[in-house]
């Protein structure tokens, strides 16, 4: 089975770096052109440099903060008018870890910026196209915790539910024209982000990194953290025609550790 992508145009959001990074590559590599869009100016090049162009694709970068959601809005429709798009990769960092009850109201807030309303943003923005053309893939990296609560990161989990409920909702509403709206939970995925968790995790339990790490392992039943890779092989997957039936899901990716079904 081989994914083809040829003429396609992914906007890749957070494709700077980490999952996002490897998503953008295996898109490209199944032949879309690719929108790579972050706040890193330096680190939006060096990846763009990295994918690949054997099909005569072309890629872009934008870049933007996220939360900045009227600049993001402003950026996105003049980029429109000259450009075209088939896939959103709604991705982002997530929030700093932490108790749910004692969160800043400001956390709460700028997570919901971040992550539903510049979402929210990007699919007004799309969404009259995507119904035009009768097609249209808007796939959103958010996390296991939409199906198990993750301890210690209360902000997280709750802005990663209500992006889980967006999009499902978005699924039964666009359907109709075509347009498929999915999600995928990685689990632990080997990236800067999970480094971060893993050190606060060694500090609170004055245990060694490794050591940590070696704990959160043990509690998936593959052993192992996912490649970033990993996520973006699924990605290729549902941008294609071949998954023009799947809408509406929640997809883990996580070695088996979530406990729901």
């Amino acid at each position: 089975m081989e994914i083809n992508l040829k003429n396609k145009t992914a906007w890749v959001f957070g494709g700077s770096s980490g999952i996002g990074r490897s998503i953008a590559l295996e898109l490209a590599s199944c032949g879309a052109n690719i929108v790579l869009v972050s706040r890193n100016l330096s680190s939006l090049k060096k990846t763009k440099d990295e994918l690949c162009v054997k099909m005569n694709q072309r890629h872009d970068i934008l870049s933007v903060d996220m939360s900045k959601t009227n600049e993001l809005e402003n950026l996105l429709l003049d980029y429109l008018k000259r450009n075209d798009v088939d896939i959103i990769i709604n991705n982002s960092g997530g929030p700093s870890p932490g108790l749910a009850h004692s969160a800043d109201n400001e956390d709460y807030s700028l997570a919901f910026r971040q992550h539903l309303i510049s979402a929210q943003t990007i699919c007004r923005i799309v969404a009259p196209l995507f119904k035009k053309k009768q097609f249209g893939r808007i796939i959103n990296i958010i996390s296991t915790s939409v199906k198990q609560p993750i301890p210690g990161l209360g902000v997280s989990n709750t802005i990663r539910g209500a992006v889980a409920n967006w999009s499902k909702t978005l699924s039964s509403e666009l359907g109709p024209f075509g347009v498929t709206v999915n999600n995928i939970l990685p689990g632990a995925t080997q990236t800067e982000r999970l480094n971060e968790i893993v050190e606060k995790k060694a500090h609170k339990n004055n245990i060694p990194k490794e050591q940590a790490a070696q704990i959160m392992k043990e509690e998936i039943p593959l052993k192992r953290f996912a490649q970033p890779r990993e996520v973006g092989f699924l990605v290729a997957f549902l941008s294609s025609d071949m998954a023009s039936y799947i809408n509406g899901v929640n997809i883990p990716i996580d070695g088996g550790r979530t406990k729901s079904l």
